[in-house]
C-alpha cells in the first residue's frame, strides 16, 4: 500500500472505516479490513468502528448475542494490533449521533440511487428469503454515509469493487452542503489490498454456509478445519498432479505461507511430489504462527474483563466528543435546535 507522506506537522488526512458484526471474525475480516488498518494507523488519524448497529440489519433475530459478537471483535482487534492509542476503536450503538444523523441525512438521500444500489439489487431474492428484506438494510448506505460524515472522514479505504459504492455517499454528503452550505468533507477512496479469501469449501465465504476459518481458532479447531477443506476436484489418488489454482487451500497459502515455501508447495503439487494432507499441514503450521500470539493476547483481554471495559470505554467516549461537536456544526448549518 502506498501512503503520500505529509510534511512535519501537517495535519493528516482522517479515515474512516468500519467492521460488521454478525459473529465471531474470520479471516475475511482480517485481510479484508483489519490488515490494512493496522497499517493504516501509522499514518493517518484513524476512526474505527465496530458496526452493530449494521449487523442488526440482518442480525435482528440474534439480537442477544450482538454484545458478545461485538467484545469479541473489540478483543480481536487489539490482539491484533490495533493500537487504541494511536486510533479512535469505539461500538458504534454507543455513539447515539450516529442515529440522530441518519435521521437528517435520510431526508435528503435520493430514493432512486438507494434502489440501484448493486448490493441491495443483487441481495434482494436472498433478503425475501431470510426476512431481512427491511428498510435497515435498504437505508444501509445512509447509515454508513453517516458513519463517514460524523467524523468527517476525508478518505475511505475500499477495494476497487467498491469505489462506486462510496460515490452515493458523496452525492448525499454535495447535497448536504450544497442545502445548508455546510462544509463536511465529501470523502475520497483509499484503494487498499483486499484478496478474496474463499471459504473452506471453495465458495464464497459466509457464516451461512459454515465455511468460515475464525480469525482466532484453537490449534485443534484448526487442524479439524483444515482437514476438511476441499482441495483441487480432479486429483483424486495421491499419485495424481494436481492443479493449485483452484484448490482452496493453495488459496490460503497465498495469504500464510512465504513466497519461497510456496512456490515449492505449487511445484509439488503439480508433479505429485507432495499430497493433499502433506499441503494442509504446512497449512496450519503457517496459520498458526500468525495467530498464535494474537489468540494468547485475545484470551487475555476477554478474562480480564476491567480491562476490555476500559478500552471500549475510552473509545466510545473519544467518539462521542468529535462525534457531538459535527452534529453541532450540522445543527448550526440547519438553523435547527
Amino acid at each position: 500500500m502506498n501512503h503520500s507522506k505529509k510534511g512535519e506537522g501537517a495535519a493528516r488526512p482522517r479515515v474512516m472505516s468500519g467492521i460488521r458484526v454478525t459473529g465471531p471474525a474470520h479471516i475475511g475480516n482480517f485481510f479484508g479490513a483489519i490488515r490494512n488498518w493496522i497499517d493504516l494507523q501509522n499514518h493517518y488519524e484513524c476512526y474505527f468502528g465496530v458496526m452493530d448497529w449494521h449487523g442488526m440489519t440482518t442480525k435482528f433475530t440474534e439480537s442477544s448475542m450482538m454484545n458478545e459478537w461485538t467484545r469479541d471483535l473489540m478483543a480481536d482487534l487489539v490482539a491484533w494490533g490495533v493500537d487504541v492509542e494511536k486510533s479512535v476503536l469505539y461500538v458504534q450503538s454507543q455513539v447515539p449521533e450516529t442515529l440522530e444523523l441518519l435521521m437528517i441525512l435520510s431526508n435528503i438521500a435520493p430514493l432512486g440511487a438507494l434502489e440501484r444500489v448493486t448490493t441491495w439489487k443483487d441481495a434482494i431474492e436472498e433478503a425475501k428469503a431470510t426476512d431481512t428484506y427491511n428498510l435497515g438494510r435498504f437505508a444501509y448506505p445512509v447509515l454508513q454515509t453517516a458513519d463517514i460524515a460524523l467524523f468527517r472522514g476525508t478518505v475511505v479505504p475500499v477495494g476497487k469493487d467498491q469505489v462506486a459504492h462510496l460515490e452515493l455517499c458523496r452525492e448525499i454528503v454535495r447535497k448536504f452542503n450544497r442545502i445548508y452550505k455546510g462544509a463536511l468533507p465529501e470523502p475520497d477512496p483509499l484503494l487498499t489490498e483486499t484478496p478474496l479469501v474463499v471459504g473452506t469449501d471453495g465458495r464464497k465465504m459466509s457464516k451461512s454456509y459454515g465455511n468460515v476459518l475464525h480469525l482466532t481458532e484453537e490449534r485443534s479447531t484448526l487442524e479439524k478445519i483444515v482437514k476438511k477443506m476441499m482441495t483441487d476436484p480432479q486429483r483424486v489418488r495421491r499419485n495424481d498432479p494436481g492443479n493449485p489454482e483452484v484448490c482452496p487451500v493453495y488459496s490460503y497459502h497465498k495469504l500464510f505461507t512465504g513466497d519461497e515455501e510456496r512456490q515449492t508447495i505449487e511445484v509439488g503439487c503439480r508433479s505429485a511430489g507432495i499430497g493433499c494432507g502433506d499441503c494442509k499441514a504446512i497449512l496450519v503450521a503457517r496459520i498458526e504462527e500468525r495467530q498464535a500470539q494474537p489468540r494468547e493476547r485475545k484470551k487475555e483481554l476477554l478474562n480480564n474483563k476491567g480491562a476490555l471495559d476500559s478500552i471500549i470505554s475510552k473509545g466510545n467516549a473519544r467518539a462521542r466528543e468529535e462525534a457531538q461537536k459535527t452534529l453541532s456544526d450540522v445543527r448550526a448549518w440547519m438553523r435547527w435546535r
